[in-house]
């Protein structure tokens, strides 16, 4: 891979294409589970709806699994996303890291090109500091920014990786005054949740402005 151009890291669901809410209508419609946000603690938000108890974690899994496998198509991009990642494509190489198995790989890269986004796709499990490491050390580029909805993946990242810049996008208003903010934490360099406002903030980056 060539070093001469800058890369940019970005992960998939509420930062380019919506899953929180699919996955919420997706759960009411057909699985008899309600999905509602209280906090920032996922498997406090998923309950039956006959008894209102907690869906156990072994459950959810199974019922994220479902999804990717059969209900993808329900998911549509976030505001501005498509084009926001294809004007950022002229000026690097754009890859997509995102958290799900890796059977899920080829599914994921068709649904983003039904989407108008063709990019290569890196499937992971766990935290992402090693598999970003892994990709910064195929692509060698010369400046690199990730993209992620999740503080602990910019913590992650940060540890592992200091110098790629980190931008904090959550673009699902559902979920994003619930989570734990990467900025704040100290872990992302910036938090910006519209793709109207990360994108000047992302070129600037890719130049090599830092202010």
């Amino acid at each position: 891979m060539s070093g001469a151009r800058p890369l940019v890291i970005s992960d998939c669901d509420e930062v380019l294409l919506h899953m929180i809410v699919p996955f919420a209508d997706w759960l009411d419609e057909t699985q008899g589970v309600t999905f509602r946000m209280v906090g920032n603690d996922f498997s406090k938000a998923v309950r039956y709806k006959d008894s209102g108890e907690l869906v156990e974690p072994a459950k959810i899994w199974e019922l994220l699994t479902g999804f990717f496998d059969n209900e993808m198509h329900r998911q549509h991009p976030i505001l501005g996303a498509v084009g926001s990642i294809n004007t950022l494509a002229e000026q690097a190489d754009v890859v997509v890291l995102t958290n799900l198995s890796d059977k899920h790989n080829e599914a994921r890269r068709r649904q983003l090109a039904d989407h108008g986004i063709n990019v290569r796709v890196f499937t992971n499990q766990g935290p992402k500091g090693p598999a970003l490491k892994a990709i910064i050390d195929e692509y060698q580029p010369s400046r690199a920014v990730f993209i992620d909805d999740l503080a602990q993946h910019h913590g992650s990242v940060a540890e592992l990786v200091p110098h790629v810049d980190r931008l904090h996008l959550c673009g699902e208003p559902v979920l994003a005054p619930h989570i734990t903010c990467g900025f704040e934490a100290g872990h992302a360099h910036a938090r910006i949740d519209t793709w109207e406002h990360a994108l000047p903030w992302l070129l600037t980056r890719l130049h090599g402005e830092n202010a």
